[in-house]
Parts: structure tokens; sequence; C-alpha cells
């Protein structure tokens, strides 16, 4: 039996960031930088322009919002049944892929008790009639369902055609500017705004390979909590012949991509800011490789609202918030006179992306 290395945390760690483009910010253009990440967490609009900024050497806010204009980015939801932005061609096999679990959400008092007795599939045929060729809101898409259904809840029979067909958001909805949800989000058919057909059975091959890529080497529980499906064992033992496998310090099994190199243990990082829900952070079972348990467990009652970290030495050290042109940073524990300089210096150029042009932006260092 050959000799199954074992990874240490920080080898973890620093391999993490090279994959995810966070130990230094690299020459690619945002298109390629999606692609490689499958995915990027987008319930806040503003969240993806940042990930994006802490990743890459020249971005602006227009070389999103032209992707998304022009539908080669889209936002929908797939991963874990959150909004995402995708690359249009990636989305039209990531979301078959993932549909199984964004379909759960049916199973929900919220849709059950007001679908029940209603044929689900007609439901969905009749929203794709009403949106062909249109871009509604959903309030307005739920009134128009509500015509054809009387007696039913609007927005709730728009929610459930949202889940069982492929809808993606308006540009508009993922411009900059908005640090919470947006309240006015337009669907439309991801066909017609990606202009391709979405694939007609799920690839869960490329799903775990293109996940190996950015966040490698990792877990079958991993891949499990990043995607949301379940029971990918079978897959993955499937293609084991095909990958890489180590040992995590506590026995896990990973899995890798044959070729794929790993990060340096002692190599020296950047500060790095990312936004709320970054995938960096999520994307992992065991995050232990980026966070430690007793901050996850810190953050995680406000979790759900999304909490934007910084990281320092690769890791987790506090959060950070922003108003107007102040960006405010609570870190964890106290911080190194070294890293609290380069926390300041990384959060002032976080504020030439949000607010160049404002003569008051200043950041500030909170206790934690």
């Amino acid at each position: 039996m050959a000799c199954v290395s074992t990874l240490s945390v920080r080898t973890l760690n620093r391999t993490l960031l090279a994959r995810q483009f966070l130990a230094e910010r690299v020459q690619l253009d945002p298109l390629e930088t999606v692609r490689h990440l499958v995915a990027m967490q987008g319930q806040h609009p503003n969240s993806p322009y940042v990930g994006l900024w802490a990743r890459l050497e020249a971005f602006g806010h227009d070389d999103l919002a032209v992707l998304l204009r022009e539908g080669k980015v889209v936002r929908s939801v797939s991963l874990r049944r959150t909004v995402h932005l995708s690359a249009g061609c990636d989305y039209a096999w990531l979301r078959p892929t993932v549909q199984p679990v964004v379909q759960n959400a049916l199973k929900s008092a919220y849709y059950a008790d007001e679908i029940e007795g209603l044929d689900v599939d007609e439901l969905s045929r009749t929203g794709r009639e009403l949106l062909a060729g249109k871009t509604l809101t959903r309030k307005a898409f739920g009134g128009m369902l509500a015509e054809r259904y009387p007696g039913r809840h609007g927005s709730r029979l728009a929610d459930t055609v949202e889940i069982t067909e492929a809808l993606t958001h308006a540009p508009r909805n993922g411009a900059w500017g908005g640090w919470r949800h947006p309240s006015n989000v337009a669907v439309a058919l991801a066909e017609e705004q990606i202009g391709l057909q979405m694939s007609g059975t799920p690839d869960l091959e490329t799903l775990i390979r293109r996940y190996l890529a950015a966040f490698g080497p990792a877990s079958v529980m991993d891949v499990q909590a990043w995607s949301g499906l379940t029971r990918l064992r079978e897959p993955v033992d499937a293609m084991r012949a095909d990958l890489r496998v180590y040992r995590s310090e506590e026995g896990a099994e990973l899995f890798d991509l044959p070729d794929a190199p790993l990060g340096d243990a002692d190599r020296p990082v950047p500060v790095r800011f990312l936004p709320s829900f970054d995938n960096a952070i999520l994307g992992h079972r065991d995050r232990t490789r980026i966070i430690s348990d007793a901050d996850r467990k810190r953050y995680s009652v406000g979790a759900s609202g999304g909490v934007p970290m910084f990281l320092v030495d690769g890791f987790v050290a506090g959060t950070w918030s922003v108003q107007g042109a102040t960006v405010t940073v609570t870190p964890t524990r106290p911080l190194r006179e070294a890293d609290a300089a380069a926390v300041l210096d990384e959060g002032a150029r976080l504020l030439e992306f949000i607010a160049p042009d404002d003569p008051d932006r200043q950041v500030l260092l909170a206790e934690g």
C-alpha cells in the first residue's frame, strides 16, 4: 500500500490561499477568475466586487458590471441554495447539477403549504410561458401567476418557479452599490440571458474536479458542504484512481487533482479583506485551514447575515464593516504592531476601491 502524506493545517492554508488567488493578486481577467472559483457567493451585490478586488491586480467596478450586462456572468440560486455569481457557460451545467438541493426547498412549510394540491410541473410550464422573452420583477411575475391560479399567494408561486426552473436575476440586481439583499429582484429564463441551453443531466465529475482545483485538497464532506449536495462518496470513489489522496492531521481522507501543487507552509502571505459569505471561508466542512473553531463559533450567530472578515498570516483575525467612507476593523484579539499597520494599509486600499472620490476616507481599528 502506498504511503499517504499527511498535510498540516498551515500547508492546507497556504494551498487554499494560492488556489483562491489570495496569496498574491493575479493578472487574470474577472471572467477567468469567476470561472476558476466556480461561483462567487453574491447575496449582497457588493460582495463579489470586493472578492474580485481582493484577488486581482487590476479590477474596477465596471469590469464585473459589463459581464453581468452581457450575460457572461449571471446571478442566481445555485450552490447551497444561495445566490451566487457564476460564468454563464458554467451555470448551464452547475444549476442542473445542484438542482436536487435547490429543489429540496419545496419540502419546507413556506412552499409546501402554498403549493399543496397544485401540479408543480404545470406551474413551472406556466412560469416559463409568462417569462418567455421578458425580465419581470418577482412582484410582477407573482401577480401574473396569481391571475392564473386564483386564491394562491402570487409571490410564493413566483418563488416556487424560481426553485423548479433555472431563472437568473436582472443585471441591475448584481450592480455595485448594495451591502444588503436587493429588494427589487427581477428574473428571466436563464437560457435567454446566457444564450445557451441548460444541460439535461447533472455533471458531478466536473463539479468535483472544478471544486478541487479551487479548494482542494478536500474531503468528501468538504465537497458536500460547499455544494449543498449529499451522497457524494460514491462519485468521488469512482474517481479515486484519477485523484491524489492525502490525510489531514486529524486523519480525514483528502482528495486532490493529481498534478495540483501544494502550498509552502512557511510562505509569507499578505493581509486580505474578504466580503460577506466569501467561499474561501465557507468552502469546507472543516474550516480550520482558514478560521479556528473558536472564531467560527464566535461569529456563527451573525453569520446568516454575512460577516466580512480579514486575514492575517492567512487566517481569519477579525471582522470589518463599512459605513459611508469609513471602514471599521475589529480584530478577534490584539494585533502585533506590524500586523496592525498592514491591516490599516490594506483597509486604506479597500476604501480606495469602495469610495474612490470621497476625501474623508478613514480606517478605524476597534478593540476586539
